[in-house]
């Protein structure tokens, strides 16, 4: 059973890039900071992948396991045990995210 994830949760790309959590409700809070759901926006930045010397960075994160047995505002929130993919502009998967911290109030399934 991992904690859930808030919008100051520390997420990174496997390359480095930072990853902002953007909420797409506030309705859900712990510690006063809103739950992060499967269906909001992930954008990253920074980060430095290329292929072939041409640049191929992650922008956003596709999350493929979420909390099962738990829901929030219609939509299944993140813990510490989900996983979600980085990927590239075009789609491409590059790997996985790192959930480096967040809160420890709170955890589901």
């Amino acid at each position: 059973m991992g904690t859930f994830l808030t919008a100051s949760a520390t997420l990174m790309c496997p390359h480095g890039g930072k990853v902002s959590p953007v909420p797409g409700t506030t309705q859900v809070r712990i510690g006063g900071e809103p739950v992060v759901l499967s269906g909001d926006t992930f954008p990253i930045g920074g980060c430095a992948f290329n292929v072939a010397g041409a640049p191929h960075p992650c922008l956003t994160v596709q999350w493929i396991v979420t909390a099962q047995r738990s829901k929030m505002v219609q939509d299944q929130p993140l813990t510490t045990d989900s996983v979600g993919l980085c990927q590239a502009g075009d789609k491409a998967v590059q790997g996985p995210v790192q959930i480096v911290s967040t809160q420890t109030k709170a955890s589901g399934l």
